[in-house]
């Protein structure tokens, strides 16, 4: 099993050439995890993270209401890759019909798992080894 993470917040990195990337903090355990994100991406997890809404909704909003009138729903979400510099994630869903209950996953980029998992309050996991290989040591005052 991934051990679940929690979203530090989001920030701004500055390379030497002055550009800023917008990075997701992810503290998993006793490391965290930096996500480089877009600008828009870095804009829905903030408001996620502050319980904002717009008033017409953003697409992340609106596939969460779209999933749930398909009576499905978001079990929790795993950044279960990484491949040089970019990280791969899942969305692990269910939906019941007849009766049965039918589990899917679905390939997705982090920041938009991240969205989703937020408005929806569920676990958000990171598999050990991008743990091992993108993850920085925590400290309490970063």
């Amino acid at each position: 099993m991934s051990p679940d993470a929690t979203v530090r917040g989001v920030g701004v990195s500055v390379d030497d050439g002055g550009e800023r990337t917008p990075v997701v903090m992810l503290d998993v355990g006793e490391s965290v995890v930096p996500i480089f994100v877009s600008d828009d991406q870095a804009q829905s997890i903030r408001l996620a993270l502050e319980g904002g809404s717009f008033e017409r909704p953003l697409t992340h909003d609106l596939l969460l209401e779209m999933t749930a009138e398909f009576g499905a729903a978001v079990d929790r979400v795993r950044i279960d890759d990484l491949s040089e510099v970019t990280f791969y994630a899942k969305i692990e869903t269910e939906q019941y019909r007849d009766g049965e209950r039918r589990t899917l996953s679905f390939d997705a980029r982090p920041s938009d798992a991240i969205a989703l998992a937020l408005r929806l309050n569920c676990p958000i996991e990171v598999s050990p080894s991008v743990v091992e290989r993108a993850g920085r040591p925590s400290s309490s005052s970063a």
